[in-house]
């Protein structure tokens, strides 16, 4: 970091065993540490590594428990000392929808069993889709799945749908959901990504908001190409706003980002905090 702003160091010099060349892995931070799991290049890996960014070492850390297979492309969240897995590819064509989780105080795998929605059927196996914490919900959008009973005869499928898992305190979860939304459905897509951060809450605005930005960086079915122009709470009244303004330039990069805004439970009954 500097006073013109953030800038890029290759880090140098650590010690202990560095995860071999990969894509499709994933990596949260929990303080100090950065968890690297699964991925792969030749075949699927379920190797977990940790990088201590104090001491600039890695380590492999002695897990137990439901240790689950290698998966790539999958969903992976931090809530203070435990991480989820949810989702992924296990191998060419076959997709998950296993629910894991890790307490990192302890290097403890644990499958977990989530309760399926009163109001529809429960994620279905895919990858590269997102998967983002917010207060006590994750929210699972999006991704890619196999219509195919046979995993070497791919049938893709883009999906654009939207469930929230509810989880309890410490550990383990207590189930899907199906919210209810309004506004502009994002196209469906995977391998894109979703930013969670908090709109304050002003004079103008005495709402408190939690925004999901779901760019198209990634592959889907789009109907048409567009760019973010900008996206004002619309409270009360409908829970998203969204204007896009279409772009048709040759040579440039595009962004299609949707924002999701989720009302403060504590001031309006529903919601997270």
């Amino acid at each position: 970091w500097s006073k013109k702003g953030p800038r890029w160091k290759r880090v140098l010099g650590w010690s202990g065993p560095v995860p071999r060349p990969r894509h499709g892995h994933r990596a949260v931070a929990i303080k100090e540490l950065m968890v690297v799991f699964g991925g792969g290049n030749e075949g699927i890996v379920d190797e977990l590594h940790v990088y201590n960014t104090a001491t600039n070492q890695w380590f492999i850390p002695a897990v137990r428990g439901d240790i689950p297979p290698g998966c790539a492309a999958y969903g992976f969240v931090c809530d203070g000392t435990r991480l989820l897995v949810f989702g992924g590819m296990v191998e060419y064509g076959k997709y998950s929808n296993d629910l894991y989780e890790l307490q990192a105080s302890r290097w403890e795998w644990k499958k977990l069993k989530a309760k399926n929605p009163k109001n529809g059927p429960p994620p279905c196996p895919r990858l590269g889709h997102s998967f983002s914490l917010v207060g006590n919900k994750c929210y699972l959008f999006g991704g890619l799945a196999n219509d195919s009973e046979d995993p070497k005869n791919n049938i893709p499928r883009y999906l654009n749908d939207l469930y929230t898992l509810e989880l309890r305190a410490g550990s383990s979860v207590v189930g899907w959901d199906i919210p209810i939304t309004y506004g502009v459905l994002p196209p469906p897509r995977e391998s894109h990504t979703a930013v969670v951060y908090t709109e304050k809450a002003t004079r103008k605005s005495p709402y408190k908001f939690r925004v999901a930005g779901i760019n198209a960086c990634g592959r889907g079915a789009f109907s048409e190409i567009s760019a973010f122009k900008t996206c004002l709470p619309g409270f009360p009244g409908a829970p998203c706003a969204i204007k896009i303004s279409k772009v048709n330039k040759p040579c440039c990069i595009i962004d299609f980002t949707h924002r999701c805004a989720i009302r403060d439970h504590v001031s309006h009954g529903f919601g997270t905090k």
